[in-house]
């Protein structure tokens, strides 16, 4: 139900809100300049409001503490999850339920299950009172079809990405260059109430709830992550912070004008400096699936049963030598086409892969790079903390004990010399 509504069409209606919210990031890191700070507040903060709006259609103007609240519920719930994978007694409900935790969860979920319920009622009666006035908003599936010309003009033009991912191919791949205007943008829950009151699915609003609350749960903190690990890496390696600003003053220039969708997909180097941060951390660094029918392990002549929970470890496939030259060192070359195009499907999964994959892989990449562009236009990054010294943290998102510190100065708009 939900990977239609991570359309590529869909996701270039969101341009605006990820460029607003960007440029809040730039005025809020203001009083940030020449102090070392950890980024990763600021990072949160964006994605926050990013998912608020594109998820449930809450703005910064329209909500009260309710959004602000549901975020640090969902940070909270994050931390609980953790916990009980973490402390094996915690797993068995009959002892979780006289801890302290099981009251906070409780207290959480109520706040969580609460604003989506709020929000999924309030749309709902907007909904049926402009179908009252006979204002009907356009259809999923006018919303995500694809006109065959256009077709073919949008996809002669192909992020790094799409080259890396090739192997993923999905509808969300397929686009038309038709333009979806201010006017047609709706947040994910508006197009899922809307897709089943025209009786394209069946979904109940507990269901429709379930919907949202996994787009904000997968989308914060991954997000928040991933940014903010590019900022300190391209604190640490200049030359290659200089080569980003460089093909990014190509794009824009000395202006402030902001990012376009066409001008996401000139933005390669910057794109594979996202891919290599995510190579080398991934923001999700293990996840498990459940066996549905026996394996049989060809190198060690032995078999996985069916029911058994099968941990893969991204963050260790990510850094194999057997994929990788120099698996350690952050290069993003890794990702240039003549080095990518014949590695192994599964030798690069931050978003995972096969049925069970991110529906939201498009979605992330489009907003990193407007979010990391927007901010390295404005402000030059240093981190004084080297890579080596990196203290890593094994939550369910991968972080940083020692927090994500850097420090700012204002951008020099023009040209950088490379050696």
């Amino acid at each position: 139900m939900i990977a239609p509504t991570f359309h590529i069409n869909i996701l270039k209606s969101f341009v605006g809100v990820f460029n607003q919210n960007s440029k809040n990031v730039v005025e809020k890191m203001r009083s940030e300049i020449g102090k070392t700070f950890d980024v990763h507040d600021h990072m949160s903060t964006a994605t926050v409001d990013i998912l608020l709006e594109t998820a449930m259609g809450i703005t910064r103007k329209t909500q009260d503490e309710s959004g602000f609240d549901y975020a640090m519920a969902v940070m909270k719930m994050c931390d609980i999850i953790h916990q009980r994978h973490y402390k094996f007694w915690l797993r068995f409900d009959a002892l979780f339920k006289f801890t302290s935790f099981f009251e906070k969860q409780k207290k959480l979920l109520n706040i969580i299950h609460g604003l989506t319920n709020k929000v999924i009622k309030s749309k709902k009666q907007i909904y049926f009172e402009n179908k009252a006035k006979g204002f009907i908003p356009p259809t999923l599936e006018e919303l995500t079809r694809t006109v065959d010309d256009d077709n073919v003009l949008a996809n002669d033009s192909k992020t790094v990405s799409d080259n890396v991912f090739k192997g993923y191919r999905d509808d969300l791949d397929f686009n038309d260059e038709t333009d979806v205007g201010e006017k047609k943008r709706l947040a994910f829950l508006d197009l899922m109430i809307e897709s089943v009151q025209n009786g394209t699915h069946q979904l109940t609003d507990h269901e429709i709830k379930e919907e949202v609350d996994t787009i904000m749960f997968e989308g914060h903190d991954t997000t928040a992550a991933g940014s903010s690990f590019v900022l300190c890496l391209l604190g640490i390696y200049k030359d290659i912070q200089a080569k980003v600003y460089n093909e990014l003053y190509e794009i824009f220039g000395d202006s402030d004008r902001p990012a376009t969708f066409a001008d996401t997909l000139e933005m390669k180097y910057l794109e594979r400096v996202i891919l290599e941060t995510l190579r080398l951390y991934p923001p999700v660094p293990v996840i498990a699936r459940k066996l549905n029918r026996d394996v049989k392990i060809v190198t060690n002549d032995y078999v996985l049963p069916a029911g058994a929970t099968i941990v893969i470890g991204m963050y260790k496939v990510h850094r194999s030598p057997k994929y990788y030259k120099d698996p350690d060192t952050f290069n993003p070359d890794n990702f240039l086409p003549e080095n990518s195009s014949n590695r192994h499907y599964y030798s690069f999964i931050p978003f995972s892969a096969g049925p069970r994959s991110c529906v939201g892989r498009k979605y992330a990449l489009l907003k990193l790079k407007i979010l990391l562009s927007t901010i390295l236009r404005n402000y030059e990054c240093t981190s004084t903390v080297p890579e080596k010294d990196f203290k890593l943290l094994g939550d369910i998102i991968l972080k940083r004990s020692d927090g994500f510190t850097i420090k700012i100065e204002p951008r020099i708009r023009k040209p950088i010399n490379v050696a």
